[in-house]
């Protein structure tokens, strides 16, 4: 009988040390990644931009971009470059961009009809090269200096090789980073959505990002 007591007395016991076991065992772990930086704290978006969707068409990397050649520069009463990926999800119906406004920033004018095949994109923005005043595409030679002939607009099978220019002219105020702007995308059969768009952070930007993020890693930390 005094033997059965024993046992049974120590039961509790035992519970509780495993109930310590386990708590000292989530206090080293805290201590362990106390002073260190996660991985995932400093990450950034691969895009710049903003989405959206309605109906059918989804709206990705909307952005405006920094300044690429002196035709822009983002201050008032200059002009400013869009950008952005429209991509019709519908498997029949094709639709057409009737207008985009911004009217904080000023008139949006649209280079030639936007229209949106089922299943397809169309992007806007500044053709690769053109802020690079080196580059001249009708010029353009090999590596044995003999000319290169451009493809045909109509081989051209990359939406992105050859973007719609779609300009904010007349800007009310100076386009500055960091902040949003309010613009609207008028489409002729999915409707209307409003998108607050940021400014491109530009390749510098991302740089200094990631390089903080980088220099970070493994900083403070007890080699646990």
């Amino acid at each position: 009988m005094t033997a059965l007591k024993a046992t049974t007395a120590s039961k509790p016991r035992r519970a509780a040390t495993l109930i310590a076991l386990a708590a000292g065992a989530a206090l080293a772990l805290t201590g362990c990644s106390a002073g260190q930086i996660s991985q995932t704290a400093d990450q950034v978006a691969a895009v710049n931009g903003n989405s959206a969707d309605v109906g059918k068409i989804a709206l990705r990397d909307v952005r405006i971009l920094l300044p690429q050649s002196a035709e822009y520069d983002n201050a008032k009463g200059g002009k400013a470059l869009l950008a952005f990926s429209a991509i019709n999800l519908g498997e029949h119906q094709s639709d057409t961009l009737v207008s985009i406004e911004a009217p904080d920033l000023g008139a949006v004018q649209i280079d030639g009809k936007v229209e949106l095949g089922p299943q397809s994109t169309v992007v806007a923005g500044e053709a690769a090269g053109a802020g690079d005043s080196h580059a001249d595409p009708a010029h353009s030679d090999d590596a044995h200096g003999a000319p290169v002939a451009e493809a045909p607009a109509d081989e051209v099978a990359d939406p992105a090789a050859d973007p719609l220019k779609i300009e904010i002219t007349g800007l009310q105020q100076d386009v500055t980073a960091g902040l949003t702007y309010p613009v609207r995308f008028n489409f002729k059969e999915n409707g209307t959505v409003l998108v607050n768009v940021p400014v491109d952070a530009g390749v510098e930007l991302e740089r200094a990002v990631t390089d903080k993020s980088r220099s970070g890693e493994g900083g403070g930390g007890g080699g646990h």
